[in-house]
Formats: structure tokens, sequence, C-alpha cells
């Protein structure tokens, strides 16, 4: 599966969802077409980029079960809303939107960087995290699912640093080996050891 359909395999079915930064629609429509939500609302900072998505999402927003909002992070979102896509971004500003916004009833982020950083973020606010994996598309990314109540239970190191459901993903030995790779290529230094013997520590290739 590519990016966007293997981040529409964790949309459950949900009265309403919401699309943060949602670029082309393409996860709303998947949303919405499915029958998985009843309402959406689709947002971007971007005039222009929220632009695309009316147009793929016209004919929802034009009977009603679309909404399209113009504004930064969850600014115009209803806490209510059920379940909250943001995909695409950095952990740090994922963790931003949170501490400016709120944390969803549910949620799904597809963080490009600064996994772990977001995982202990959801953690140590008392988030129920349910998926916690790894794909590849050209590139590996890591998806994280779950919800704002529940706790979760203590992460390891390398659950934190990876996902704990990647750890078990033959796809997260892929990634290990490549990442090995590009860290190999340095002098290696005390610290570069420590990282590499960690990511082979945590692909099981000790």
């Amino acid at each position: 599966m590519g990016r966007i359909e293997e981040i529409c395999s964790y949309i459950d079915e949900c009265e309403s969802f919401a699309d943060i930064g949602c670029d082309h629609g393409y996860c709303t429509l998947h949303a919405l077409k499915s029958g998985k939500c009843k309402k959406a609302i689709i947002s971007d900072v971007s005039k222009k980029s929220l632009a695309k998505a009316e147009r793929l999402l016209s004919s929802y927003i034009a009977d009603g079960r679309c909404k399209s909002v113009c504004c930064d992070g969850l600014g115009g979102i209803d806490r209510e809303c059920e379940l909250v896509l943001i995909a695409g971004m950095g952990g740090m500003e994922i963790i931003k939107i949170l501490t400016e916004g709120f944390i969803p009833q549910r949620f799904i982020f597809q963080p490009m960087k600064n996994s772990e950083e977001l995982r202990s973020f959801l953690i140590a606010n008392g988030c129920k995290i349910t998926a916690d994996d790894i794909f590849i598309d050209g590139k590996y990314y890591f998806i994280i699912k779950g919800e704002r109540l529940g706790g979760t239970k203590e992460y390891s190191k390398e659950e934190l640093a990876f996902g704990r459901d990647s750890l078990n993903n033959p796809v997260f030995k892929q990634f290990a080996q490549k990442e090995i790779g590009k860290l190999s290529a340095f002098e290696l230094t005390p610290e570069l050891e420590t990282k590499i013997n960690f990511i082979k520590k945590a692909a099981s290739l000790q």
C-alpha cells in the first residue's frame, strides 16, 4: 500500500472526523466514501492548500457532510470531534498543535520526524496508545494511533524510540539496517557506536 492507503487503514468508524493540514483531502475522501465517518472537517492554515481539498470534496461539502475550515492547528476544530488525523508534520509541530489546542478523543498521528518526542508527550499526558507501527512507501514512516484517556503501559527505551508495534514488524529490520548503514559511513566514535548498538538491539540484530 502507498502512504495514503496505509494511513487510511487506521481510520475506524466514527461520527465525526477531522483532517488537520489536509493537503489534497484524500484521507477525508476515503473516510466519507467508505462510510467510516458521518461528517468530516478538512482544515489547513493555507487557503490555497485547502482549496485543493475543497475541489476534491465539493459534493460532500455541498450536501453538508464535510466542512472546510481555514485555521492554524486545532483552532477551528470542535473539541467534541471524535477522531482527528494529523499526518505529514514533524512530531514537535504536532506537539505544538496539541499543546495550543487539545488532545482529541481519538487520534491518528503520522509524524515525519521526532516520533520519540511525540510518544513521550502522549504517554506523559495519560493517552492510551493503541497502535504504534512503521510502514514503507519509498521512505519509512511511523504512525501512532490512540485515545485521549486510558494511559499506556510503560514503554522501554527501544519502544519509545521506534514504536511498540514497529519492533515486531519486518519493515523495522529493513529500516534499522538502512540506519546502521548510514551511521557506519561516519568515523566511529563511542557515541556513534552506542547509537548503532541501540538500533541493533531494538531490531534484534545483535
